[in-house]
């Protein structure tokens, strides 16, 4: 597969001084919610936020169906929560990827049946060592972004292409149903 450059910019204005998760999850919203510990029908609809501060629904997060997997939205830490993430991985894969845009830090992490395979970033932004799997994209990635650019800039959505074959894009996040509600405290950030 030859890979595209992905224009993420549309994030840095509207979440430039935020955290958030993006987590990708090859199971059906429902059993994501209930992994959480959450209940279904206490999830109501809404869209994706244009401004998170100006978003009722961001003190909640956000599940959508994209093909088979789930994409969830949260406003916070979920998606580095490691006890989390391989938790909801079980049986599964499970992509997260995460910013703390105004300090510059990005988490990513690659899980599979509980199991993390691949993580990168934390307030060092160092990666682990990259698996044989990963090897020939990360080469890819890094001649396609060969200047210093912020992880979630675009190589992170490449590497969450590869490994899910979803491309995140404004009109994708935008133009998916997401359902909005809580997860029990043990669950959430």
């Amino acid at each position: 597969m030859t890979m595209q450059p992905l224009d993420a910019s549309w994030l840095r204005g509207e979440y430039a001084e935020e955290f958030y998760s993006f987590i990708y999850i090859r199971a059906a919203p429902e059993q994501v919610v209930a992994r959480l510990g959450g209940r279904w029908e206490d999830f109501t609809p809404g869209p994706f936020p244009d401004d998170p501060d100006d978003h009722p629904v961001c003190e909640s997060f956000g599940v959508a169906a994209i093909g088979d997997w789930t994409f969830v939205f949260d406003p916070g830490w979920l998606g580095t929560r490691e006890d989390v993430i391989t938790g909801l991985s079980e049986g599964t894969r499970l992509v997260s990827q995460a910013v703390l845009a105004i300090k510059g830090l990005d988490y990513f992490y690659w899980c599979e049946d509980g199991e993390i395979r691949f993580a990168w970033g934390d307030e060092d932004n160092h990666f682990e060592q990259t698996s044989d799997e990963l090897a020939d994209t990360m080469a890819e990635i890094y001649s396609l972004y060969p200047s210093r650019l912020d992880f979630h800039e675009g190589p992170a959505f490449l590497l969450v292409e590869h490994l899910t074959g979803i491309r995140v894009t404004e009109r994708l996040l935008k133009g998916s149903t997401f359902m909005w509600g809580v997860v029990p405290e043990s669950a959430a950030p």
